[in-house]
Parts: structure tokens; C-alpha cells; sequence
């Protein structure tokens, strides 16, 4: 089945979209630039889109939208985009469980684009995406993408991605060593506490250096 005239403006507009940008438009976006109103009539032509193999969908994230394939390719070789593996979600609130990040450079799956004027150097880097808001005093929100760079140590006050060895569980969070083997992870929310474990319990996998923000609000 061949695409509509409709749904090649579409197409092309996600794709220069992503050139200038360096993220996917929102559903909104794409409606008001090819003047469709209508988000389901918005939705119906990515659905074609994405049958076709041209894209790949998250309709459970906002933005979520990809250029696959050999479009894909040529789209990040021409404007020199970064594509970074998107391993998964982090808890900033009570810790979840999350593989650990072993085997980055073997990544085939989702995966996050940026201009090389945000990240210059990939090596090392993965990206998470923000479930719940105890890091909202540092301007993290649900939703939000963090980019990481893989690391084991951290200095006071960094934001990390902590691994919770007992627990099998990891956070996002500020990290404080404290007297003995005593680690603070400090949640940046007034209303929430932080909560400690011992320094031989914990593992720090990356630090964060780049959020991408979240601009429509996704459910808890």
C-alpha cells in the first residue's frame, strides 16, 4: 500500500523535525504543521507510518516516535546525530528493579538521538527514562529522559544511578558518603526523606550529565 500525499508530509516532517531538533515532535506538533486538529486523525497516519516500516511507536511515550531502518541511518549519518541506548526506566522515588547496564555497545533495541552540540563524545553514555518525582527540586520530572555516563564512583552531591545490591533495585538520586560505610541518597523533593545503605551494598552504574525534558505530562 502506497502512502498518501498526507502521509508523506508526515514523514517528512518527523524526519526534518529530528535533523533541526534532534528529538522526535509530539502529536501536536506533527497536527498543527500538516493542519490536521484531530490527534486520533494525527494517530491513524503514523499507525500507516509505522505498518509501512518507516517508524516504530511508543504510544505510551510521549514523543515516541522513531525513524527506523535505512532512513534511520541516513538520517543521523547526514546531520551528525548521537544515538544513545535507551536501557529502560529509573525510579526517582522508591527504588524499582532494573537490569543492571552490562553489554551497552551490543544495544539493539530503543534508542535515543541528539546533536552533537548536546553530546560530543557517546562513549560510555545510556539514557533512562524518569519514573516519578522525588528529583523534581533539580528540575527532573516523571517522564523525563536522563542521558548517564557509565561510572563507579561518584563525588558528594552528583546524581547517580544507584544499584541496590540486597534489594536487586535501582534509584536516581544524589549520593553523600557519610561517616563509616554509611551512604546518604538524597531525594531532591521537600516532601520526601532520604534513606541510607551501607557503602558495600550499593553500586553506582552512571552519573547524569543531560536531561532531555519531558514536555507533556505521562501518567504515574
Amino acid at each position: 500500500m502506497g502512502l498518501s500525499d498526507r502521509q508523506h508530509r508526515i514523514y517528512e516532517f518527523i524526519t526534518k523535525f529530528m535533523r533541526d531538533k534532534g528529538r522526535p515532535p509530539t502529536i501536536r506538533e506533527i497536527g498543527s504543521h500538516v493542519g490536521i486538529s484531530s490527534t486520533s486523525v494525527v494517530n491513524y497516519n503514523l499507525n500507516i507510518l509505522a505498518r509501512e516500516g518507516l517508524i516504530q511507536r511508543e504510544k505510551e511515550v510521549s514523543r515516541g516516535l522513531r525513524v527506523v531502518g535505512h532512513q534511520a541511518k541516513s538520517l543521523a549519518e547526514s546531520v551528525g546525530l548521537v544515538q544513545i541506548p535507551l536501557l529502560g526506566k529509573i525510579a526517582a522515588g522508591t527504588p524499582i528493579p532494573l537490569p543492571t547496564f552490562d553489554g551497552l555497545t551490543k544495544h539493539d533495541g530503543e534508542m535515543l538521538a541528539l546533536t552533537r552540540e548536546l553530546v560530543t563524545d557517546p562513549e560510555g553514555l545510556f539514557a533512562l527514562e524518569v519514573r516519578g518525582d522525588s528529583m523534581i527540586d533539580a528540575l527532573i520530572n516523571h517522564g523525563d529522559v536522563v542521558v548517564m555516563k557509565r561510572a563507579q564512583s561518584a563525588q558528594n552531591g552528583e546524581m547517580c544511578a544507584v544499584w541496590l545490591r540486597d534489594k536487586n533495585e535501582t534509584t536516581l538520586k544524589r549520593v553523600y558518603r557519610e561517616k563509616g560505610n554509611r551512604i546518604r541518597l538524597q531525594p531532591m523533593n521537600p516532601t520526601m526523606k532520604p534513606f541510607y545503605a551501607d557503602a558495600r551494598n550499593i553500586e553506582i552504574q552512571g552519573k547524569v550529565i543531560l536531561v532531555v525534558r519531558q514536555l507533556q505530562k505521562l501518567p504515574a
